[in-house]
């Protein structure tokens, strides 16, 4: 219950911002990639202020904790074989 109470609080708060800044709601697209982006970003000051007040290396926050958040794993693409086997699975369970 708690999780949904700082939710809306938090959707209370950006509804605030959008108002003073007079942007409607749902805001432009280029609007809202940046805003995601500022969540995604935001999320990683306390791991990382952590950090550095624990007087680690700014590294350690970035490797074990911001890149893998931020970026995480990169989508791979089938290879050429992955699709020519699958299709071929799927033209036996078909048959």
């Amino acid at each position: 219950m708690k999780l949904y109470l700082l939710s809306i609080g938090a959707g209370l708060l950006v509804g605030i911002v959008y108002s003073l800044l007079n942007v409607r709601s749902p805001a432009p697209p280029i609007v809202a990639l940046v805003g995601l982006l500022g969540i995604l970003v935001g999320e990683q000051l306390i791991p990382f202020a952590k950090t550095l007040i624990a007087k680690e290396p700014a590294a350690v926050s970035w490797i074990n904790q911001i890149k893998p958040h931020m970026f995480g794993h990169m989508p791979k693409g089938e290879s050429r074989n992955d699709v020519v086997v699958s299709r071929q699975d799927q033209h036996k369970s078909a048959s």
